[in-house]
């Protein structure tokens, strides 16, 4: 019988470390889709109207203030809501759109 050939450390370190940077390279891909996908991202038009703000304005953050406390109240009010389902073992923890769009209807507006 032959032993099996291993092979290299080297050769082992390199493919981990390809592997590595392509895990990145895709983790990087669906973070930037995940941030545009409004049933996954609850503050999308916030976030949008902040981006816009600062472009209209030559990032100038202080004539676009009022765009980032919306922007945070937003983000802070929908975590709330995460968090309480997370505790009540409701999934997904942060409600897909039309969940969330009944969400701010029964409470009549958006609080933020």
């Amino acid at each position: 019988m032959r032993a099996r050939e291993r092979p290299s450390r080297e050769s082992c370190c390199r493919l981990k470390k390809k592997s590595r940077e392509k895990q990145y390279h895709t983790d990087f891909m669906s973070q930037k889709r995940r941030l545009q996908d409004y049933d996954i991202n609850p503050c999308l038009v916030e976030s949008n109207a902040s981006r816009k703000c600062l472009e209209v304005n030559q990032s100038d953050k202080d004539m676009c203030a009022i765009y980032f406390l919306k922007y945070k109240n937003c983000r802070k009010f929908w975590h709330g809501i995460m968090m309480q389902r997370r505790q009540d073992g409701i999934k997904p923890h942060m409600p897909i759109a039309e969940e969330r769009k009944r969400i701010l209807a029964s409470l009549e507006g958006a609080p933020y």
